[in-house]
This record gives C-alpha cells, structure tokens and sequence, in this order.
C-alpha cells in the first residue's frame, strides 16, 4: 500500500473517497492510514440510509454482483447474485441491505458513469475458511469464520 499511495501522491493525487456509510471504527483507520501522505479521505455516503442508497443505486441502473458473502448470515445461494429487487427481497431481516457489516461484497460491472460494461463470466464458487481475528468478539464462540466466493473471469 505505502508503495502506491506514495505513487499516486508523486502524480498529484490529493484525495481518496470511500464508500463506507456507518462503520466508525474503519472511517477512523483509512483516515488515519491516509494521514501519513497527506491524502484527505471523502466519505459521500457517511450516515446515509442504507435502504435509500440502495434503491437509488438500482434505480440509476448500476449493476454489481455479489462475489462474497459471510456463510454464517448468508447461504451459498446469494454468491454470484446480481444486486436487484429479488436479491434484496431475499435478504434475511439481520443482513445490511448494502452489505456494510461485512455481510456481501459486491463487483459493480455496469452503470449510467460507465462507458461500457465489465464483461465477465461467471467463475467457480468456493467455500473457504478462516481463523477468526483476535479482535473479533465471535472469537470466543468460534475458531474460524466461512466464506463464499464467486470467481469472475474476464472476456475481451
């Protein structure tokens, strides 16, 4: 990482934008990793409603697909899912709507900003597991967290 930020401050860089909407603790790294390169951190969601913002992001026509999810909140079923009504339909009560907990990640392929789409094929679907960190407060009750991933293999 010091490797390319000190690159992109070399070619006039002076800030970074997240997405992140409502996780105090990860606002308050990424500004205090940036700090030492003098990059201003921009959080344009920060607090927004979740639900809103995913509405919008579908009625402006975005497109992204869901290429991870936590198997402990989420089956296999929702991995390699685009984004839309019926995916947010499905969604359990205790799952973020954007995925802000860590629940979903998402690739974001298409869109009214794009020129053109990601052209992609759908991959492999893995379950992997890991040791649960330290600092999480599952770690007492679990040694190893589950996920689901989707390989997305790139056309031409």
């Amino acid at each position: 990482m010091d490797q390319v930020v000190t690159n992109l401050v070399s070619k006039g860089y002076t800030h970074c934008c997240f997405g992140d909407i409502f996780l105090e603790d990860l606002r308050a790294y990424r500004e205090e990793q940036l700090k030492k390169y003098n990059i201003t951190p921009c959080f344009p969601l920060w607090k927004r409603d979740s639900k809103a913002l995913m509405e919008e992001f579908i009625a402006l026509g975005f497109k992204a697909m869901v290429i991870c999810i936590k198997s402990d909140l989420l089956d296999a079923s929702f991995v390699g899912r685009d984004i839309d009504e019926s995916f947010i339909r499905d969604l359990p009560e205790n799952v973020d709507i954007c995925g802000e907990n860590g629940e979903f990640h998402t690739f974001c392929y298409d869109g009214p900003i794009f020129k053109n789409p990601v052209k992609f094929t759908l991959g492999e679907k893995v379950y992997r597991e890991y040791k649960n960190p330290e600092n999480d407060s599952e770690a007492k009750t679990r040694n190893t967290m589950g996920f689901w991933f989707c390989d997305l293999i790139p056309m031409e």
